[in-house]
């Protein structure tokens, strides 16, 4: 069953309202569980443990820990906030690693996800998308559905370098490498972009047993067979069954959030260009193309 909530932030004047439905689904092949989900304003994030390896159910589940002692609730957080519980989650999930109980395994996890900051006078609200893996972000404005986030992964290599098409990708047999996760190094390194926050924004942010069973196409017309405002609530319920259904190989999680600020009419889509108000790892807020031709 899906979590489905509403929430809001005020801010001066105004306020932001933010819908959401998150969902998480063991599948039809796994016996454990490894996703872990965040819905809870003013950050929403999918934690994908990483199969194969020790305890991937503790490596995200571990995730959710930290962040929830580092961002409070129904306020906007900061860049710096996020980066921090970023990295302290790296920490966190490599001292599970080092337990007793878990021998010489590694444990690690994904993490993708978006969160509302105030990023300073010079700048303002926007929303942040942070990602390391292959679990995906995805914006959706009621006709397209565009993959925000760039997978970290061996087959999304092959692709910029040319050596095989976008469409074989999730056909090749090391679709499930993954090149960055919490917990591999001492060092995670995060892509962070910045959009800004006016208007209304959609995300779909999913672990990879989504979109291993079901296309963008699919997933775009059942985002688009939910048109009104009440069908929130039972979105997230709708993918993450559309998935078991078509086989359910893998675990999977979904969390889709809408906000609403300001005149819902705005173009809020374009990144904001560099400005001297970004710190240096904020100015470049777009990542490169996710699915090159």
């Amino acid at each position: 069953m899906a979590v489905n909530g509403e929430s809001a932030i005020t801010l001066g004047d105004s306020s932001v309202q933010f819908s959401f439905s998150a969902g998480s689904d063991v599948g039809r092949v796994r016996k454990v569980n490894e996703d872990s989900y965040l819905a809870q304003s003013p950050v929403f994030f999918v934690a994908d443990g990483m199969g194969g390896h020790a305890h991937g159910d503790a490596a995200s589940q571990t995730v959710i820990r930290v962040f929830v002692e580092h961002i409070e609730q129904d306020i906007p957080s900061t860049p710096e906030r996020i980066l921090d519980a970023i990295h302290s989650s790296n920490d966190a999930v490599r001292d599970l690693s080092s337990a007793d109980d878990f021998g010489t395994a590694v444990s690690g996890t994904t993490l993708a996800g978006v969160a509302f900051v105030d990023a300073g006078d010079d700048v303002g609200f926007h929303w942040m998308a942070f990602n390391i893996g292959d679990s995906r972000i995805y914006t959706w404005d009621g006709r397209t559905l565009e993959q925000l986030s760039v997978d970290h992964s061996a087959v999304q290599e092959m692709v910029d370098a040319g050596l095989i098409k976008a469409t074989d990708a999730e056909k090749h047999p090391d679709r499930n490498v993954i090149t960055r996760a919490i917990g591999a190094d001492e060092f995670v390194d995060a892509d962070v972009w910045l959009l800004p926050a006016t208007g209304r924004h959609s995300f779909l942010i999913c672990s990879d047993g989504l979109t291993k069973e079901l296309s963008v196409g699919e997933i775009a017309a059942l985002l688009a067979s939910h048109t009104v405002p009440e069908d929130l609530g039972s979105l997230a319920d709708v993918l993450v069954a559309a998935a078991l259904a078509k086989g359910g190989r893998d675990n999977v999680t979904v969390v889709i959030v809408e906000s609403t600020w300001g005149d819902p009419g705005q173009d809020s889509g374009v990144t904001r260009e560099r400005s001297s108000g970004l710190h240096e790892h904020l100015e470049d807020t777009r990542p490169r193309d996710a699915n090159p031709q």
